[in-house]
């Protein structure tokens, strides 16, 4: 209920708004001074009809909206993103707070237009914002940086704090979008058949990625319960992930669809074998110092490897033998490029690697399904090379 005090020749009316989330009480207020002349039978009519129509915008939110920015990203982040979230996307986020919070922490709300947001997404395509190489941030990053403003305001809108949310009239700088290099067969076959007097985890690792295409989380979260040597068939069920807060967890596949099934090659199928007999016989040597997680890829304990322990090893291994050295996802985009080179259609492809649908394939391998296509169109010139030619001048 609304708190009216007289000032002098006006009147202070404090509506409660509740706690922040540090605990601290919040309170909204507004003056009203009577018009000269007013009886005070109109007076007190009026104060209370000013004071009832305060307290009515207070609740529906349009006074609240005075709110910080940073104020309430952090409620954002306490009552929406800590629950709904994945922890590796929380944890992104709270990460990305280190350039918004300066930029437009200070800034209300409701004072936050479009044209602030645009000048700040302009700021990280210039040159000097990426703080580590003094150049811009990459476009995905960018893209990351409003996507965090955007679910703030989303949130806000549906807090009925502001009525609409900026972000949707903010445009990323196009900048300069380097295509990552893949491994080509050659250099596959080389690097995986240097693999031979290797580890048989790493062994395992490296075939049964290049082959199947998994990410890197699905592959630390295989079970051996998830492999079926006698079909020859992995199933996904699950991601190893890690987060500074959380250690190693076991998470949900990042989509719905990314729960599939893939027949594998049975020499691929071999390694895995012998990477479960090794298995057993270090449980009975190392005794009760053996940790059952029942995970394939796993520490000298057989608890759950590390998720930067495969990009760690393969970089060193590839610097030692002199072979490119690409990263753990560069292993996907081969699988893929095998697939649509093999001429699998979008659909397959895209169960196959579990995305959300076949658009998301589109999008991420337009390239390659059009070098696939001009393939086919020169195959099939080839085939019909009987025909007359095409006389140009007519």
């Amino acid at each position: 209920m609304a708190t009216i005090q007289k000032r002098g020749d006006s009147y202070s009316i404090r509506v409660s708004c509740g706690y922040d989330v540090n605990g601290k009480h919040k309170e909204q207020s507004m003056t009203w001074k009577p018009d000269e002349g007013m009886t005070q039978r109109q007076i007190e009519k009026e104060l209370n009809r000013q004071a009832v129509m305060f307290e009515e915008s207070v609740n529906h939110g349009f006074k609240t909206s005075a709110i910080k920015f940073q104020e309430l990203a952090e409620e954002w982040f306490e009552n929406y993103a800590k629950n709904a979230l994945r922890s590796t996307t929380y944890e992104r986020m709270l990460q990305l707070t280190h350039r918004v919070y300066p930029a437009i922490g200070h800034l209300r709300i409701d004072k936050i237009t479009a044209r602030h947001l645009q000048g700040f997404v302009n700021s990280l395509a210039k040159e000097g914002a990426n703080e580590k190489t003094g150049k811009p941030l990459a476009p995905k990053t960018i893209r990351h940086n409003l996507s965090f403003i955007s679910d703030v305001f989303s949130y806000a809108v549906r807090m009925d704090l502001v009525a609409d949310n900026p972000c949707k009239k903010v445009t990323i700088p196009k900048g300069e979008v380097k295509e990552k290099p893949i491994y080509s067969q050659e250099e596959m076959a080389q690097l995986l058949s240097a693999l031979g007097g290797e580890p048989t985890k790493y062994r395992a690792f490296f075939f049964l990625i290049a082959y199947s295409g998994f990410r890197r989380s699905e592959m630390l979260g295989l079970e051996w319960k998830d492999i079926d040597f006698e079909n020859n068939i992995i199933s996904i069920k699950r991601t190893s992930n890690y987060t500074a807060e959380r250690g190693i967890y076991t998470d949900t596949t990042k989509t719905k669809r990314s729960k599939r099934v893939l027949k594998i090659s049975p020499y691929i199928m071999g390694i895995l074998k012998e990477l479960k007999e090794e298995q057993n016989e270090e449980a009975l040597r190392l005794g009760d110092k053996w940790v059952e997680s029942d995970r394939l890829f796993v520490k000298w304990n057989g608890e759950p490897m590390n998720n930067q322990t495969p990009y760690g090893w393969l970089k060193e291994f590839c610097e030692k033998n002199d072979m490119p050295f690409y990263g753990i996802h560069s292993f996907r985009h081969f699988a893929a490029s095998a697939m649509i080179s093999a001429g699998l259609d979008v659909v397959t492809v895209s169960g196959a690697l579990g995305h959300c649908n076949s658009g998301t394939t589109l999008n991420v391998y337009s390239h390659m399904f059009q070098t696939a296509q001009a393939r086919v169109a020169q195959a099939m010139d080839g085939a019909f090379s009987f025909l007359p030619a095409q006389d140009s001048t007519s």
